[in-house]
């Protein structure tokens, strides 16, 4: 039972952050006058595909990608396919003739390459964007599931915590940890989980002036197996629920979930975290399983990270990604010409093919952690 829970949370997870990412593509692409060929969700053979107005909506066996082909996106006009066989599992509409579903009508529209660079930067910006907007909307439903918001203000010390006596006081607003901005109270655990020596710098808002506050340290405790953890030594108030707070709150844990994603690229990149940390669908997988034996609200929390974290990669100015595509689109709008399309074309395939490498690496990984 657990494995079927596990798989239909999987497939549910990985199918809506995608399918909101290519609609943003999409949704785009029409209102900026692009010919859209086809619409597609997951990768590999298609199971059900159906054509309307041109253009081919499709479902794929493979629930780890998607994607929106939009006429001429890779430098040249694709050419007309004819249909001369329905493709496995076609879809009709109503009133429909197996002849009219497979008729190969024009798209409206014009090819991606005409389209003005402004217009087409949307088109290839719009998919991340659409990712930090399920995740808002997804964080907007949990925290209105909450009894309260948890601020960051301090209510009070436990008695003789090293945090009082090395100098926060209640009242205290967290406004940053070791330099780094909290938005929520989770930015200060996640910021403390980093110190060194269990001591940390603080800037903290106290009555009304910004006050730096630094080596505060906090006491530890060792628990039965031998791990030593911090004791934070103060709890801090409770946030009324309105709709203004629930709004604010949401939009400041979507930025936190970002930061989340940005200090792990960064720490990544410094050496902090292994290569050998990452993890593809595999390890997601296994999160979900955790996530689901926990309830809905772990699981819509993960979900948010994930369609965030997706975001985020996808703006990385790397080749196959988003990011690559909006910087060439950057160029061609600075030399004012285009990217030779050969050139172009053998940056992506390069980038592609990194990211597969990479994407068999996690995997073996993951799978290597899962034994």
């Amino acid at each position: 039972m657990s494995v079927i829970v596990t798989t239909i949370a999987s497939i549910f997870v990985f199918s809506v952050v995608i399918l909101i990412h290519e609609f943003g593509h999409y949704w785009t692409a029409r209102r900026c006058g692009i010919r859209v060929n086809e619409f597609s969700i997951g990768m590999g053979p298609a199971l059900f595909c159906w054509v309307k107005n041109g253009i081919q909506y499709s479902l794929r066996a493979l629930p780890i990608g998607g994607y929106v082909s939009m006429e001429g996106e890779n430098g040249e006009e694709e050419e007309e396919e004819e249909l001369s066989s329905p493709p496995k599992g076609l879809f009709r509409l109503p009133g429909q003739t197996p002849a009219d579903a497979l008729a190969r009508q024009t798209a409206p529209g014009r090819p991606f390459g005409e389209v003005s660079v402004p217009r087409r930067m949307i088109v290839v910006a719009a998919g991340a964007v659409m990712n930090f907007v399920l995740g808002f909307l997804i964080l907007l439903i949990l925290v209105s599931s909450q009894p309260y918001i948890t601020s960051r203000q301090i209510h009070d010390f436990t008695e003789g915590a090293s945090s009082q006596a090395s100098g926060l006081q209640v009242d205290d607003v967290i406004l940053s940890v070791n330099g780094h901005r909290c938005y929520v109270a989770g930015d200060i655990l996640y910021e403390l989980s980093r110190t060194q020596n269990y001591t940390a710098d603080f800037v903290v808002k106290r009555d009304g002036q910004k006050v730096s506050v630094p080596g505060v340290t906090f006491d530890t405790q060792t628990r039965e197996d031998g791990t030593v953890s911090m004791v934070l030594g103060f709890r801090v108030y409770a946030i009324e629920k309105t709709p203004v707070t629930v709004i604010k709150e949401a939009f400041s844990q979507t930025l936190y979930y970002g930061h989340l994603v940005a200090s792990s690229l960064v720490d990544l990149a410094r050496g902090r975290v292994s290569v050998n940390d990452l993890s593809g669908p595999v390890g997601i997988v296994s999160a979900i399983n955790t996530a689901v034996s926990y309830g809905w609200q772990d699981l819509f929390s993960l979900m948010a990270l994930i369609t965030v974290n997706l975001g985020i990669l996808n703006l990385l100015p790397f080749p196959a990604l988003d990011g690559g595509r909006l910087v060439l689109l950057a160029a061609e709008g600075i030399l004012r010409r285009p990217v030779p399309p050969r050139a172009e074309n053998l940056i992506n395939m390069t980038g592609m093919a990194l990211l597969m490498a990479l994407m068999v690496f996690v995997t073996f990984q993951d799978v290597l952690r899962l034994t």
